[in-house]
C-alpha cells in the first residue's frame, strides 16, 4: 500500500488570533496554612490566665475523647465568662477555614466559626426576636466535631423529608431524569445510613433554563449555609429537601467553577476528620504551653 502524502501549511503568523486559542476557567490559588496565633498586645496577665486554664480544661476533656463523626466531642460553655478573657480566647483560636451561619427558623440563629485548630469550632445561638433588629446571645460555646450538630440539627429541621413532586415547566430537558436520580440516592442513604454518598455534577449537564426552574422549585436555598475558603471559596447550602446539598467551589475572582449536587446525611467537603482533631489536640496543647510560660515570664 502506498503512503498518502499530506502536505502541511503553517498558516500565516497574520492569520492566527488569540481568540482561537481555547479558554480555561482561572482555578483557585492560594492555600491557608496553619500559623500560631498570637496574644493581645494589651491582654491582662490574669485574663491570659484564665483563658489558659478554661483552654487546658477543654483539652483534658479532648484527650479523653475518642473522635466520632456521627457524635459532638467535648463541649465548653463560654457564655458568661469576662470580655477580657473572651477577648483573649478570640485572639489565639482565631478564625480558621469554614464559617456556616443559621437563619430563618424560629429561635435557631446560629453562628459557627471554625478556630485555626481544624475541628475546634466556636458556636454562637442567637435569639432574634420578631420585628426587632437586635440578636440576643443565649448560648456560646467551643466545642470539637466533624460539624457542629447544631447546624445539622437547623438544616434538618428546615427541610422537607423528601423531594417534593412538581409540575415540570414547559422546556424542561434533564430535570425528570434529575429528580429520578435524586429520589433513588435518599432511597439509598435511608439504606444504608451515613456511608452513603452521592455527587450530581451539573456543570457537566447541558440543563435548559427550565431545568433551572425546577431545581430552583423542589431545591430551594435552605436555612444553613457553610463557606470554606481553602482554595477560592466553596460554598454549601442546605435545600428544601432533607439530605440534599447544593455544593458550589468558586476560584479566587469569584467566578463559579463548579456546581453540584450532593446527597448525603452531611457535606463531606466541609468536615473536619480524626486526623484533623488529633493535630488540634498536638498544637492546642503546645498553645497552652506557651500562654503559660508568657504568663510567668
Amino acid at each position: 500500500m502506498k503512503p498518502l502524502s499530506i502536505p502541511i501549511h503553517a498558516a500565516p503568523a497574520d492569520a492566527r488570533h488569540d481568540d482561537d486559542a481555547l479558554q480555561y476557567p482561572e482555578m483557585p490559588r492560594g492555600m491557608a496554612t496553619f500559623s500560631m496565633p498570637h496574644l493581645p498586645e494589651d491582654a491582662d496577665t490574669s485574663a491570659v490566665k484564665a483563658a489558659q486554664q478554661l483552654l487546658q480544661t477543654f483539652l483534658d476533656a479532648l484527650n479523653d475523647w475518642t473522635f466520632d463523626a456521627q457524635a459532638t466531642g467535648p463541649r465548653l460553655d463560654l457564655r458568661g465568662q469576662p470580655e477580657a478573657v473572651l477577648n483573649v480566647l478570640d485572639e489565639v483560636l482565631g478564625e480558621g477555614e469554614v464559617s456556616a451561619r443559621v437563619e430563618g427558623l424560629p429561635g435557631c440563629d446560629v453562628r459557627v466559626q471554625e478556630s485555626v485548630f481544624t475541628g475546634l469550632w466556636r458556636v454562637r445561638e442567637l435569639d432574634v426576636k420578631e420585628k426587632e433588629t437586635s440578636e440576643k446571645e443565649t448560648s456560646y460555646w467551643l466545642e470539637a466535631s466533624s460539624l457542629p450538630t447544631v447546624l445539622l440539627d437547623a438544616a434538618h429541621r428546615g427541610a422537607q423529608p423528601a423531594l417534593p413532586d412538581i409540575a415540570f415547566p414547559e422546556g424542561a430537558m434533564n430535570a425528570p431524569a434529575l429528580f429520578t436520580e435524586i429520589r433513588a440516592q435518599l432511597a439509598s442513604l435511608k439504606r444504608n445510613g451515613a456511608a452513603s454518598s452521592h455527587e450530581i455534577n451539573l456543570t457537566l449537564l447541558p440543563l435548559t433554563p427550565a431545568d433551572h426552574q425546577a431545581l430552583q422549585e423542589a431545591l430551594p436555598v435552605g436555612s444553613l449555609a457553610i463557606i470554606s475558603k481553602s482554595f477560592g471559596s466553596c460554598r454549601v447550602t442546605s435545600t428544601g429537601a432533607r439530605h440534599v446539598w447544593r455544593v458550589q467551589q468558586f476560584n479566587n475572582k469569584n467566578t463559579l467553577i463548579l456546581n453540584t449536587l450532593v446527597v448525603a446525611e452531611r457535606p463531606s467537603l466541609v468536615l473536619a476528620a480524626a486526623e484533623d482533631i488529633e493535630d488540634a489536640r498536638g498544637r492546642l496543647a503546645e498553645l497552652i504551653s506557651w500562654m503559660r510560660a508568657d504568663t510567668e515570664d
